[in-house]
């Protein structure tokens, strides 16, 4: 059997386990019913885009979809997973946190109440209390969500390129603070950062999260040095660099410093890793 048809079986596999039809399935996840049995039959790839929808939609990874397990080695470090979320009701759980991360992403943590989250799930405020116990539950789970967004889509981008150099750059591309999806990824991450300098309980989670960032941009890094790509400078001393210069250029982006953008960023980062990674 080969990656793909595992790939394909396992997506079966969930779709069987869905409630809905084929083609409602089809349509949860943004896809044209056609396209869907093309690319279960093996006459079209599915894309990193759909591959995350599929991974979101049915409470899996891209990993497990692609590679047979969550914990697989793969191109990006997996995240630790949650057990709050293991043991909940998937649906009403999503739900709830689907609008949590919305909200606090728009507003700011501290301007969403529970009653906001409520109304927009068209819930209680006893049913969000249920799954979420304290309010900064919602910040947390939050962050692990964003987390688990991020891995689904370095993932999926990334399985099937070799050239480090290439990953790195995409690695890169998939982190730039654009508007829709990664900007409000940004603004959960900045209050996160906010929170933690200010409250010792939250850094274990922070510290968590971030070193599985550290982490997958710090492989990337060994693997350009193992193909003669990258220089041989300590991956760590380069990862760090790279990693401070990627948030502090965020930041500014994200706060709309004068004279920064996306493409700025995008041009400087580019930059550092052709003067200071990649071997001459």
């Amino acid at each position: 059997m080969t990656a793909d048809d595992g790939l394909r079986d396992r997506v079966r596999a969930v779709i069987r386990e869905h409630p809905d039809s084929q083609r409602a399935f089809a349509e949860r996840i943004g896809l044209d019913a056609t396209k869907l049995s093309k690319s279960l039959t093996g006459t079209r790839r599915f894309t990193p885009a759909e591959l995350t929808r599929i991974a979101e939609v049915c409470h899996v990874t891209v990993n497990w979809l692609i590679n047979g397990g969550d914990d697989v080695e793969t191109v990006a470090a997996a995240p630790r997973r949650s057990a709050r979320a293991e043991t909940t009701k998937p649906e009403r759980y999503q739900q709830i946190l689907d609008a949590a991360w919305e909200l606090i992403a728009e507003r700011g943590y501290h301007a969403v109440r529970v009653a906001d989250v409520a109304k927009a799930t068209g819930t209680s405020a006893a049913t969000i209390h249920y799954y979420f116990p304290g309010r900064d539950d919602l910040l947390t789970e939050a962050l692990r969500y964003s987390v688990k967004q991020a891995f689904d889509r370095q993932v999926a981008e990334l399985h099937s390129v070799e050239d480090a150099h290439e990953r790195l750059l995409r690695l890169v591309e998939l982190q730039l603070p654009s508007p829709g999806l990664l900007r409000r990824e940004w603004s959960i991450w900045l209050q996160v950062w906010n929170e933690s300098a200010l409250r010792p309980e939250l850094r274990v989670l922070h510290s968590d999260s971030y070193t599985r960032w550290h982490d997958t941009i710090a492989r990337t890094i060994r693997e350009g040095q193992q193909q003669g790509v990258f220089t041989e400078t300590d991956a760590e001393d380069l990862t760090m660099s790279l990693t401070a210069l990627i948030d502090g250029l965020g930041i500014q982006v994200l706060t709309e410093r004068r004279g920064r953008s996306v493409e700025r960023m995008r041009k400087a980062l580019h930059d550092y890793i052709d003067r200071e990674i990649v071997r001459r």
